[in-house]
């Protein structure tokens, strides 16, 4: 090839990319979107827990909707108080209130009151155990024990008690929502913090046959719908079912319960049985009762 052809074609993708470089230069100036420096800043700010506990998929869609005024600080239920507090300076704003929500387990089945009836030997994964037989356990609305919510939180917010069963740590709780997605018996719901009577239990059978799969188990007796304030309890396919807007008025509807299913959540002592309810003292599980 003669040397003026190279040269001329060299020449050729020269310029071809000097106009293409001024284009694209145009073409960004042109098109380019605003975004508000505040941003930044207020993600900054924000714990980048990106846990999705505020209703958006993470820290910066939050930001966002922060600095266009589209939900208040409080929204974000990992930050400290005085991180939101900085927040809300920072934006001229008011912090807002916000109700905080946390998990909380349907079940009090541990190992040492509720019966296996198959002997599960697979991998230590309540979803892996579902699959066989249901996961084993007498009672087919139990919780599996096998520790799943544990390793999905990553807040360290649940451990797993002696008896097999997850115990959430409210104070750490963020109610992100991981633990409610990944238990395969559906178990765990956001409920606000402040409402402290809470049914421990989601069998659905009747009478006094449940308490051959759990000993802490409902028997639909009613008693705590009777004794409740009027509207404040019904029962709905053999479970208690509590109205959140009356039944948070003192611990008058655990008193009668036979097996403790339904408790008061104190915060500084746990669950709280009525003085009627059976005392478990057994500390060692149960024998597998193999059908």
């Amino acid at each position: 090839m003669e040397p003026s052809m190279i040269f001329t074609a060299v020449g050729a993708m020269g310029g071809l990319t000097v106009v293409l470089s001024i284009f694209l230069v145009l073409a960004n100036k042109k098109l380019a979107v605003f975004e508000d420096p505040r941003i930044d800043d207020v993600e900054d700010l924000l714990p980048h827990a990106n846990c999705g506990a505020c209703g958006l998929p993470g820290c910066r869609p939050f930001a966002e909707a922060l600095v266009n005024e589209e939900v208040a600080p409080s929204k974000c239920t990992v930050s400290s108080p005085e991180g939101l507090e900085l927040i809300a300076e920072y934006l001229g704003v008011d912090v807002g209130a916000q109700e905080k929500l946390v998990a909380r387990l349907a079940c009090a089945g541990g190992n040492h009151v509720a019966r296996q009836q198959v002997n599960y030997a697979g991998m230590k994964s309540c979803r892996a155990a579902a699959l066989v037989a249901g996961g084993g356990k007498k009672c087919q609305w139990g919780c599996l024990g096998l520790g799943d919510c544990e390793v999905a939180c990553d807040f360290d917010a649940i451990y797993m008690d002696p008896f097999s069963i997850p115990v959430v740590m409210e104070d750490k709780c963020t109610a992100c929502n991981a633990c409610v997605e990944i238990c395969p018996k559906d178990l765990f719901s956001l409920q606000p913090q402040d409402e402290r009577l809470w049914v421990a239990c989601k069998n659905l059978q009747e009478g006094n046959q449940v308490l051959e799969s759990c000993e802490v188990g409902c028997t639909a007796c009613g008693r705590c719908a009777m004794d409740a304030p009027e509207g404040a309890i019904n029962m709905v396919s053999n479970l208690p079912r509590i109205n959140p807007n009356k039944a948070n008025l003192n611990q008058v509807p655990i008193q009668r319960c036979p097996t403790g299913a339904i408790v008061w959540l104190d915060k500084d002592n746990g669950p709280i049985k009525g003085p009627d309810a059976t005392i478990i003292t057994r500390r060692s599980p149960l024998p597998v009762e193999l059908d």
